[in-house]
């Protein structure tokens, strides 16, 4: 056979493959609904500030807690700010708050996952220490760490990767713990190639899937968290809007204002159901 018809028939399964991707997609009804919802959401953090008029910061007094209206498409706060704005940006941070604990929780739970699965010493000391981490409730972990560090946007992400990182080390290591048995890793062991080496390059790659999955878990509850902490004044600080801090100065007017808690509390929804 030529290598003109081998390189057709390559073309030809991989465009198969693409189809059959995306029938399974299009027939998955709840993974094509998370899908639509993540772009509308990811898309009113990126796309939606360029159709403001009003910056988040911007205080009108005398248009405090105004209802939605043709100017102020979603009302405005108790300070005159335009809630549409600070919805929008606080998309921003409270997506980029979940993303930046999910890929620091997958990345550090990764390595101390691998290393406690291989190293037995090592596996006690850090699985001890993940145990007495998760045996605490996040939300109060969370607070205690966010009153040590203090309240400023960095160290939420910091004390929220904290909180999740050893759900991901315990996944991570479950997994390997399997794999390390496979007589694929025995080969290479017996090859004489180094712990480091068999780890990182023929464990790791097959701990992907359930690492992924649980990530995310955590960017849901890293936003779930992060509002909680902003509602109880112990997250992102003021003027910085985020979905949780917009809920925060809401509850002081929830029966004179309704639209201060129930569109950032739409966001957030939307953000861990999609």
């Amino acid at each position: 056979m030529s290598t003109t018809s081998l390189s057709n028939i390559r073309k030809e399964l991989k465009k198969e493959q693409r189809s059959l991707l995306l029938k399974r997609f299009l027939s998955n009804k709840l993974l094509l609904t998370g899908s639509v919802i993540m772009l509308f959401v990811v898309g009113v953090a990126l796309i939606g500030p360029f159709f403001l008029s009003y910056t988040p910061y911007q205080m009108v007094v005398e248009n405090r807690l105004s209802p939605p209206s043709a100017e102020h498409l979603l009302g405005t706060d108790n300070f005159g700010r335009d809630l549409f704005s600070r919805v929008v940006y606080g998309a921003q941070i409270s997506l980029g708050v979940g993303l930046a604990v999910a890929v620091i929780t997958s990345v550090v739970g990764l390595v101390i996952g691998l290393l406690a699965s291989y190293y037995k010493t090592l596996d006690h000391i850090l699985m001890r220490i993940c145990d007495g981490l998760m045996a605490i409730p996040g939300i109060l972990f969370a607070i205690a760490l966010m009153a040590a560090l203090g309240p400023q946007t960095q160290n939420v992400i910091i004390a929220l990767s904290i909180v999740f990182t050893p759900h991901i080390a315990r996944v991570v290591r479950s997994k390997a713990l399997s794999i390390r048995e496979e007589t694929y890793v025995e080969a290479m062991r017996a090859q004489g190639a180094s712990p480091l080496r068999i780890i990182f390059l023929h464990i790791a790659p097959n701990t992907i899937s359930p690492l992924v999955v649980q990530a995310t878990f955590i960017f849901a509850d890293s936003i779930i968290t992060e509002a909680a902490l902003s509602f109880l004044g112990a997250g992102v600080p003021t003027p910085d809007p985020s979905w949780g801090n917009i809920l925060y100065d809401g509850k002081l007017v929830i029966f004179n204002a309704w639209w201060m808690t129930v569109f950032p509390g739409i966001m957030i929804i939307l953000a861990v159901i999609g």
